[in-house]
């Protein structure tokens, strides 16, 4: 389990020495300001050794994403260069086909981007069905919710086939404010638009199924 962490994981970030200006914290702190227990959140490395996921070759990752973004219609205002820039806060990995890569009701502080492959979102209702709410595909992003507003996740999602993704987490995000500002801040502006379509989708697709 410790090779395969090392493997998937980044060195962490050393603490600040005493009398240092302390780095940007606020997405890695939002789940304690809101009162959940450390203990309840589902880190990357945890769910990456769960779900058998495997690091993904240099610089394939990268590429993928710089492709499939730039064919977005709201991602492609991030130049190329700007892209290439994430690549240090980024994890990128292969995981098999029919794993949970994201679990409803958990509280998870990472988003992750679908490089290839496809990954269901579905939502179990109350008397135990499960509704699917979408398929997606490479260049759709998912988890960003929870990673914006520390809630808890709205929905499942489950790899269809084997999946490259990109993955990055509250504390990556936190590393990318201190280390690349202007680019961290286009990066959540885009995730919230993103996110407010999608979430305008799916309230449409509930009250369709009432």
């Amino acid at each position: 389990m410790k090779g395969i962490l090392g493997l998937l994981g980044r060195n962490p970030v050393p603490p600040t020495p005493a009398g240092e200006a302390t780095d940007s914290v606020f997405f890695s702190t939002a789940f304690a300001d809101q009162g959940v227990d450390a203990t309840l959140l589902v880190p990357w490395d945890a769910r990456a050794v769960e779900i058998g996921a495997r690091r993904l070759a240099a610089g394939r990752g990268i590429k993928l994403m710089q492709h499939l973004w730039a064919r977005d219609k709201h991602m492609c205002s991030l130049e190329p260069e700007r892209i290439a820039l994430l690549e240090r806060f980024f994890h990128f990995a292969t995981v098999p086909a029919g794993r949970e890569i994201i679990r409803q009701d958990e509280y998870g502080n990472f988003m992750l981007v679908l490089l290839e492959g496809g990954i269901s979102v579905d939502r179990r209702q109350p008397w135990g069905e499960r509704l699917r709410l979408a398929e997606t595909r490479p260049g759709d992003i998912l988890g960003e919710m929870s990673l914006l507003d520390s809630g808890l996740r709205f929905s499942a999602c489950t790899t269809l086939t084997d999946c490259d993704v990109a993955v990055l987490s509250a504390e990556a995000m936190d590393e990318m404010m201190d280390a690349e500002p202007h680019t961290a801040c286009h990066l959540v502006a885009l995730l919230a638009r993103k996110l407010s379509l999608r979430l305008r989708m799916v309230s449409a697709s509930l009250g369709e199924n009432k």
